[in-house]
């Protein structure tokens, strides 16, 4: 679950490039990885991890409103869990794989993993920002995935409250607060519009979550 300790920390920094390998570039996941990620969460996870991936393939060639709903559809079934009790932590952002491997997670690691989806499967980057709300019947923040088709067209929402994919204006529910991606921080003056904030300062959740990623992905570089 989100924090307002968080949110103000976000609000002050600036968001870095994503540099993680599986956003990056069409990552090869090699039996070594497969290994290292059956040696910490066990066999079924793995397996899991390979339908993920096997999704991915086979997602390449479909058109968009396919990629969206197939991506929405998958994570959406894991449960939700709060960090403090899945990870023993108050703010924790799974990687994707953390987040398939244990099959639970929250809002964040909901959202983080579509989006590192969506970018392999070619959504451009630029068209899809993690955006806070305030989920109004809930009272409480909240974090889903926005992709705008233009710049100044009203985005299609992905959510694992609300499981359908509905524009930003059909969700009365939602209050924004502002949103981002790897071309920095936005700040939200209605829902999926905002002008861009500047700041100092490393995203260390964001750090930490692509270095675990590193290390599942290519191993301890320190060994």
């Amino acid at each position: 679950m989100l924090s307002a300790a968080r949110m103000a920390v976000i609000v002050g920094c600036t968001l870095l490039a994503v540099t993680s390998p599986i956003a990056q570039q069409k990552t090869v996941f090699t039996p070594q990885v497969y290994a290292r990620i059956g040696s910490v969460y066990g066999t079924e996870a793995s397996e899991n991890v390979a339908k993920w991936r096997q999704l991915i393939s086979e997602l390449q060639s479909e058109d968009l409103d396919e990629k969206l709903y197939e991506i929405n559809r998958f994570f959406n079934r894991f449960d939700f869990v709060d960090d403090l009790v899945h990870w023993n932590e108050k703010d924790y952002w799974a990687t994707p794989i953390e987040f398939i491997a244990t099959g639970a997670g929250d809002c964040e690691d909901y959202t983080i993993a579509k989006y590192f989806s969506l970018i392999e499967l070619g959504v451009p980057e630029s068209q899809l920002r993690l955006m806070y709300v305030t989920a109004l019947e809930l009272r409480q923040p909240h974090m889903v995935l926005a992709y705008y088709e233009t710049p100044s067209s009203v985005p299609l929402v992905l959510d694992n409250i609300n499981r359908r994919i509905l524009p930003a204006n059909k969700r009365r529910d939602l209050s924004p607060i502002y949103s981002f991606n790897g071309n920095g921080l936005w700040a939200a003056k209605a829902m999926g519009t905002g002008r861009k904030l500047r700041g100092s300062g490393p995203m260390k959740m964001w750090d930490d979550m692509v270095e675990r990623l590193d290390r599942v992905m290519y191993g301890d570089k320190e060994k």
